[in-house]
């Protein structure tokens, strides 16, 4: 063979430079192992390059940066890595046969470092395509990260017991038929990884929730983004910035509001109420009604309101004697018509969705008048400034509707009172 022809070589060269017989054989076994060495580093990075070189070439025009992906997720040295130890594996019988035991050693260590490097690869492969994937508009409606979670637990396992096959000198299967006794035990001590697990894959199959998606679950103290999606877990950014781990299981078990509808609608509600001191509320006299006719959004309605009920009024033969008789306008059927045209011509305000100016029940501190539109901006802050513009207009204009708005007394006024007694 070969390598005798070679390890002869050696010792003879070794001899003939003085050193003893025995030292000799072991120096021309020592420099076979170190050549067999330099050779699989060779290997190693000649593949490695030729990876990057070869996956260059085929994605050249694409934007999706694969090589600088793979590469920045350590793919190619992997692979290089493997390709090491298979050529450890199979010339390390032929390069060095005086040394039986240290070859099987070296050969087993090839075998084991090729299973855990090449599960790394595959991680990395996974890795660099779960990136790709991010980049792309599917990203957003189907998180992949749990499930690519559970296929490395997957992978993991397999190589484990690939690894203690080679130690051990066993084919896989008998590992796998003593899995059965530790089912009850592995159960037990990882409950809540199996449940979240569940969870896990369950949430992204169902697009439950999704990186970005706003959430809130006050049982956990969590309002706001969701910044990682995990196997096990789910971590969300509150809007004080601080974090909150949730276990992935508990979105299964409980219950929690994704604002996800919210924004695909294209708005946001806004539901407030302005609380009228019931003891302003009267009927529209002559009076009243010039005054609010000069109010450009509700002149045209006054005209044709007045219209309408002097017609009902007249064909009833309803005396006007008294306001009570018959039908007439009030002072808060106004203010709510003016709302109504006000949020119309609001360019902030969508039109088509669900637009409402209600009146709610009446409480011991007057009768709400419920404003329940949506604006168009979803975003935080100017959404708040929308509201606060429409209820800084409204709250100033309602007395000119001789409305007042209900507020609880203070040290100011019973201050006055008491001066006044």
């Amino acid at each position: 063979m070969i390598s005798n022809t070679i390890e002869h070589t050696l010792t003879g060269l070794a001899a003939e430079l003085g050193v003893p017989g025995t030292v000799a054989a072991y120096t021309s076994d020592i420099l076979l192992f170190a050549a067999l060495l330099l050779l699989a580093l060779l290997t190693r990075s000649l593949t490695n390059h030729m990876g990057i070189f070869i996956v260059r070439l085929f994605v050249e025009k694409s934007p999706t940066r694969l090589d600088y992906i793979l590469k920045k997720n350590m793919f190619f040295s992997r692979i290089a890595s493997v390709a090491a130890a298979v050529i450890t594996y199979k010339l390390a019988p032929l390069i060095i046969p005086g040394l039986p035991l240290f070859t099987a050693f070296l050969v087993a260590l090839a075998k084991i470092y090729a299973i855990i490097i090449f599960t790394l690869a595959s991680f990395s492969l996974m890795d660099s395509l779960h990136s790709i994937y991010l980049e792309t508009r599917f990203s957003a409606k189907f998180a992949l990260k749990g499930s690519l979670q559970a296929l490395k637990l997957f992978i993991s396992i397999v190589g484990v017991l690939l690894v203690l096959s080679v130690i051990t000198d066993r084919t896989p299967l008998y590992f796998l038929s003593g899995l059965g006794a530790l089912t009850a035990v592995l159960l037990l001590v990882f409950k809540d990884t199996i449940m979240g697990l569940v969870a896990g894959i369950q949430l992204s199959v169902n697009e439950m929730v999704c990186e970005g998606d706003w959430i809130e679950m006050p049982q956990f103290g969590a309002d706001g983004e969701v910044m990682d999606f995990s196997l096990t877990t789910v971590k969300v950014r509150n809007w004080d910035k601080t974090i909150t781990t949730i276990p992935a299981y508990a979105l299964i078990s409980q219950s929690f509001k994704n604002w996800r509808g919210m924004e695909e609608s294209g708005g946001r509600r806004i539901k407030r109420s302005i609380i009228i001191d019931m003891n302003s509320i009267r009927f529209c006299d002559d009076a009243l009604l010039s005054r609010l006719s000069k109010i450009h959004l509700v002149s045209g309605y006054i005209v044709e309101r007045n219209r309408e009920i002097d017609a009902y009024n007249r064909e009833k033969g309803i005396s006007k004697d008294s306001l009570v008789n018959g039908r007439h306008m009030t002072n808060l059927g106004v203010f709510r018509k003016y709302i109504e045209e006000y949020l119309h011509n609001n360019p902030k305000i969508h039109t088509d969705m669900t637009f409402l100016v209600r009146q709610l029940q009446p409480t011991d501190k007057g009768i709400p008048l419920e404003i329940y539109v949506f604006s168009k901006d979803q975003r935080w802050a100017y959404y708040e400034a929308i509201q606060a513009d429409i209820f800084d207009h409204l709250l100033s204009a309602i007395s000119e509707f001789d409305l007042k708005v209900f507020q609880s007394p203070t040290g100011a006024d019973l201050a006055k009172l008491g001066k006044l007694s």
